[in-house]
């Protein structure tokens, strides 16, 4: 597996791999590695010739007060699991690679990014954008590879690809779990031992949610049921439960045929999201 540090390393290893005709999957992460980022490359590994990965914490994604410093990195053994994964180049800029000067030049993401995390995260995703926008450009991709358990940023990426004519399509790779249903999070390390006894009710209260919709197509009904037992977990905090037609992320109709219920809960050091999607079959009242 190769290394590279240098955008223009980078981009030239890129316009080398497409002038010989090579196909290149693309997985980015802000590293610390897991099961999760694990299986977007070998999504990549089974679709293309060359799969490239890249690690950087975004500072542009991070507002004030959030963990920029303290997320977790490990280089090193980021490494080897991405090598044993299949990953061909592993790209690791700095900042100041990436940002070398600072820009007036701003992406904003609409309407889509004022729900769920958005609502809280102002700017959040007006970062994942103009992050994107460089590696997308750097190490031009057919394919670019993202979890669903990120499904707000996965439907703004969708969107932004589309609208915007980039050349690559985007692969949806379903939610990575532990065996008891707790969503694969790099921030996970950061709960307590009774703390990660109770996260998995999040994701029990999603699927008893859905349940719910599918059988009743009564978002309140079901809105109120998962905020409840989210409630119900023991030292959390709940920053949203929602219910939304996905991927417009605007309100449930009788005509929308996918939702997302999605939840947002606090522990003492960790926030986590999780989220399952829907098939409504135009149930909604």
């Amino acid at each position: 597996m190769r290394h590279i540090e240098k955008v223009a390393d980078m981009a030239a290893a890129a316009r080398r791999l497409a002038s010989e005709g090579k196909s290149v999957g693309f997985v980015p992460t802000m590293g610390y590695l897991h099961d999760g980022h694990l299986a977007l490359a070998g999504e990549a590994r089974k679709e293309n010739d060359v799969v490239v990965m890249s690690i950087f914490v975004n500072p542009a994604q991070f507002g004030p007060g959030e963990d920029f410093d303290s997320y977790p990195r490990d280089l090193e053994r980021d490494a080897a699991l991405a090598e044993k994964a299949g990953v061909d180049i592993l790209f690791h800029p700095s900042p100041e690679e990436m940002y070398p000067e600072d820009s007036d030049i701003r992406i904003l993401p609409g309407r889509q990014a004022d729900v769920l995390c958005g609502a809280s995260r102002p700017g959040h995703f007006d970062g994942v954008l103009k992050v994107l926008t460089k590696l997308f450009h750097i190490t031009r991709p057919e394919r670019a590879y993202f979890g669903q358990k990120d499904a707000q940023q996965l439907a703004i990426i969708e969107t932004f690809v589309r609208n915007y004519n980039f050349q690559l399509e985007i692969r949806r790779v379903p939610t990575v779990r532990e065996e008891d249903g707790l969503a694969k999070s790099s921030r996970n390390v950061r709960l307590s031992h009774e703390e990660r006894q109770e996260a998995p009710a999040i994701y029990a209260a999603l699927k008893d949610g859905a349940r719910v919709l599918r059988e009743s197509g009564d978002p309140e009904l079901v809105l109120g049921m998962v905020r409840n037992t989210l409630g119900r977990i023991p030292a959390a905090e709940t920053d949203y439960a929602e219910i939304l037609e996905y991927p417009s992320l605007r309100p449930l109709n009788p005509e929308s045929r996918e939702a997302i219920i999605a939840a947002a809960v606090r522990f003492s050091g960790a926030r986590l999201i999780d989220n399952v999607l829907v098939t409504m079959e135009g149930k909604t009242s």
